[in-house]
């Protein structure tokens, strides 16, 4: 890919000089998109999830990241300005100290926490009777505040070390490993195989968890004789949503990211211009896998829409009130006015008030709902939502599995 072009210095050592041609417009450009679509969808879930209490650690994993989203979108501003050449030397100098690093632990924040999703999603699926303590709203919220205290941490260095100053403007764009010292680099590439290691071993427990999930799911239709086309794509979705976001956003990234960054702490010196263009092919392979992974922010609300009932509710609710007329909702119509008159009141007898009648415990129940008796009461099977924390009772549908858990979260 001819994102960059890479040109060899004439001064000794013969260093490789970056010269953005391509990328100076096309990735800024689509940086553009991604943050405008990232404000817009995760402010939505953000309006929504402020409603909606952490009864369960898979609404606090979810909240965690919504949050790891924010901060990848807020970072974008100064990368869609460095790309593009604005603000010189010294913007990308605050780019590749600051916000380049924030946006490396916002998303291995992200790949961790689809990995505990997908964890949780296998207890309550696969085991909904065995207690765990992973289970528990405060352990999740424990687990979460580890994660991003350790991210950070780790990444501190990285701020740290990236302290050296170019001793002219360098010609060409100014590459992020100039600026970091030998101990800078050594770290950069440790830091950069440790996250390595996080995201395939997040991607080999997604893969077991989701395993289990599907043949359970598919174990419950043989169970049912369902037939439902409709509940069997709705549960497919829900079963490799999680599994499709990962792999598309980040895979192909951690494919390119080892010799990319080999080529950064080892062969930022090599004379020879063959090493230089393929440092230039290398950097062009990362920054298209890398804007793949920004596309996280726009797909990771999907998930919140697939996997979780109560979002969904609340999104569908925000949306009628967003499109029905305010005319309509303020002001009684004549037809409604005239159809509704005024009603008086009259006093009743006490006995009349104390005890009702046959005909007013009728006139209790809703249309179309019957009246619990013993008879028709729910089963002493009931389980917990650990989304609402209401007691349910387990429907033949099995394509419910994934949203309506079977175990309680305390």
């Amino acid at each position: 890919m001819n994102a960059s072009v890479w040109n060899s210095s004439a001064a000794p050592p013969q260093v490789c000089v970056r010269e953005a041609r391509v990328s100076a417009v096309l990735f800024p450009l689509l940086y553009a998109l991604l943050l405008l679509g990232g404000l817009l969808l995760n402010g939505l879930a953000l309006r929504i999830f402020t409603h909606i209490r952490s009864t369960s650690t898979f609404l606090v994993y979810m909240k965690n990241l919504l949050a790891a989203d924010l901060l990848m979108v807020l970072t974008l501003p100064v990368r869609l300005l460095s790309d593009a050449g604005l603000g010189g030397w010294s913007l990308r100098a605050v780019h590749c100290r600051y916000t380049a690093v924030l946006f490396y632990v916002s998303m291995y924040i992200s790949i961790l926490l689809l990995g505990l999703i997908s964890l949780d999603r296998y207890l309550k699926v696969v085991l909904p009777f065995w207690r765990c303590a992973l289970l528990r709203v405060p352990v999740g919220r424990t687990v979460c505040a580890v994660i991003w205290a350790t991210m950070l941490a780790l990444a501190l260095p990285n701020m740290l070390l990236s302290n050296q100053m170019p001793n002219q403007e360098p010609r060409g764009r100014l590459k992020c490993s100039a600026l970091k010292s030998p101990t800078g680099l050594k770290w950069h590439e440790g830091f950069n195989y440790f996250c390595q290691v996080l995201f395939w071993g997040t991607l080999l427990v997604m893969i077991v968890c989701y395993t289990f999930i599907s043949r359970k799911v598919y174990q419950s239709y043989r169970t049912s004789h369902s037939t439902s086309r409709t509940a069997t794509h709705r549960t497919k979705a829900k079963v490799f949503v999680v599994v499709g976001v990962f792999f598309v956003c980040f895979a192909p990234f951690h494919f390119a990211r080892v010799p990319y960054t080999l080529s950064q702490t080892r062969g930022g010196a090599a004379g020879a211009g063959g090493r230089c263009w393929l440092q230039g092919v290398l950097y062009g392979v990362k920054e298209a896998t890398l804007w793949l992974c920004t596309t996280n922010v726009c797909l990771d609300p999907l998930i919140y829409v697939h996997l979780c009932r109560t979002f969904r509710h609340r999104l569908l609710a925000t949306l009628r009130r967003q499109t029905r007329p305010s005319s309509t909702m303020d002001t009684p119509t004549e037809t409604s006015t005239r159809h509704h008159p005024p009603i008086s009141l009259k006093p009743l007898p006490s006995s009349t008030m104390d005890t009702p009648t046959e005909t007013s415990k009728q006139q209790d129940t809703p249309p179309g709902h019957n009246r619990l008796t013993p008879s028709n009461q729910a089963p002493g099977n009931q389980r917990i939502d650990p989304e609402t924390n209401q007691h349910i009772t387990p429907s033949a549908k099995p394509d419910i599995i994934l949203s309506n858990t079977h175990t309680s979260t305390h």
